[in-house]
């Protein structure tokens, strides 16, 4: 008996060590607050993974590892499954897509702006840069391909000072971050720079990209997988060089291949936030909004695996899940049917989700899905990803819809179908955006001079 108690004595010490051990580590690493905002549902402010499973439906892909992530009908803004979504977190690059929505309708695509060098001031050490030169003049659209393929610091400040500078912009920005509920949102660059009390979160990440996506510029500058972008002049002449998209499920690369049905939308990536991505995607008529923000970077191009298992993901399961939160529509489209209303209960059968544990993977209890539709799509052939764009006012429809559906319907997105992998530089040079360990975005841009072919999409903003 004195052996057996001494040894149940020992088994005893070696738990209580065992268990905490774990927890100790576990304090090393940032958490969420115990309560976050509750706009989009009450789910949606709580820490953990939520989903709630209905009958078939699958469980959540394993080993997820992003801090904050969301899945997310673009159309009917049903969140499907989230994770941590309203955490307060450095979004790098992936703020151009506010600065992207609170611009692109203020300067026509095709005006010219010759660049001052004091435009060029103030970037942060190791921004990603397109290649703009002072005493050069460039369009507009040229500029928004430089801000879309490459993340160019050096597009997002001339256009910042041609909306009366710096400043300006950042205050646009956070307004116009306020009307679309964005809440988490605090913005000090525009261009996305590790910046004191620059913040985002998840959710509102996939409000920026659900209200840029209304814009036809937006979807086709966002769906471009490359661009010949103007360089310097030999002579008379202005030479071209070839930019690549940064998004890495639009373009491929050795270990990622080219999403089905991709169209945009960004990437980012800096010291303090890590890996960034929201994406938008189409597949049998329906379409899929993700987010993830600082996966572990143990694997490369984790963002970019993560966010297309959660799409998987979320196109086979939406039939079966009933949303956990909801997407607020702007500000001057609430209120119509209580779309948008924070009522202080999850969004969900009977007015409740359910709740998974909390990381990502664990499984909920299933319950009966509904069923998110979406407009049709429609698949066509060529070289690229492209986004169709229809006639008539995006804005009128958009509007209607939520008044009579609570839906916010998207052109069409046309898939266009091409072999996987990275699409090849000219000349053999090769650009590898996301080589930024020691700088604060995509990496800038080293290719030659000569002419690329646009691709379709890019052609849609001529």
């Amino acid at each position: 008996m004195t052996i057996r108690g001494a040894a149940l004595a020992a088994a005893a010490t070696l738990l209580s060590l065992g268990g905490v051990a774990p927890a100790a580590a576990q304090d090393d690493k940032p958490r969420p607050p115990d309560q976050m905002s509750n706009i989009g549902g009450t789910l949606l402010g709580q820490p953990g993974t939520h989903v709630d499973l209905g009958t078939g439906a699958p469980a959540l892909p394993k080993k997820l590892t992003g801090r904050s992530w969301v899945v997310a009908d673009a159309e009917s803004g049903a969140v499907l499954a989230a994770h941590n979504a309203h955490w307060k977190l450095p979004p790098a690059s992936t703020l151009k897509m506010l600065f992207a929505d609170t611009l692109l309708p203020l300067f026509n695509k095709e005006e010219k702006h010759k660049v001052a060098a004091e435009e060029l001031e103030g970037m942060g050490a190791g921004s990603s840069l397109v290649g703009i030169k002072e005493d050069l003049t460039y369009t507009v659209r040229e500029l928004w391909l430089g801000v879309f393929l490459r993340s160019g610091n050096d597009a997002v400040h001339v256009l910042s000072a041609m909306n009366g500078g710096v400043d300006a912009t950042v205050q646009a920005m956070n307004d116009r971050a306020r009307e679309l509920g964005a809440e988490d949102t605090n913005v000090v660059s525009p261009d996305g720079y590790d910046a004191k009390g620059q913040t985002s979160s998840a959710y509102d990440l996939t409000l920026f990209a659900r209200a840029g996506m209304q814009n036809p510029d937006f979807r086709a500058y966002a769906a471009t997988p490359r661009a010949k972008f103007p360089g310097g002049k030999k002579g008379k002449k202005r030479e071209y060089f070839e930019i690549q998209n940064t998004n890495r499920l639009l373009t491929g690369d050795v270990d990622v291949d080219v999403y089905k049905g991709i169209a945009g939308i960004k990437n980012g990536n800096t010291t303090n936030a890590g890996a960034t991505f929201t994406g938008v995607a189409e597949r049998d008529g329906r379409v899929l909004l993700v987010t993830v923000m600082h996966p572990d970077e143990d694997e490369s191009n984790a963002v970019y695996k993560e966010a297309g298992k959660l799409l998987d993901w979320g196109f086979e399961a939406a039939p079966a899940v009933q949303p956990v939160g909801e997407l607020v529509p702007p500000e001057g489209m609430r209120n119509e049917d209580g779309a948008g209303q924070d009522t202080g209960q999850e969004t969900g059968k009977d007015g409740g989700g359910t709740q998974g544990s909390a990381g990502s993977g664990d499984e909920a209890s299933a319950s009966d899905g509904a069923r998110p539709t979406a407009a049709d799509g429609e698949e066509e052939g060529g070289v690229g990803t492209a986004l169709a764009i229809t006639i008539g006012s995006v804005a009128l429809l958009a509007i209607v819809a939520y008044v009579i559906h609570r839906r916010w319907p998207l052109p069409d997105l046309v898939g266009r179908g091409r072999p996987g992998g990275a699409i090849e530089q000219e000349a053999g040079h090769e650009v590898d955006p996301d080589d930024e360990r020691d700088g604060n975005a995509e990496g800038a841009v080293d290719a030659p001079s000569g002419d690329a072919a646009e691709v379709a999409a890019e052609k849609k903003l001529e």
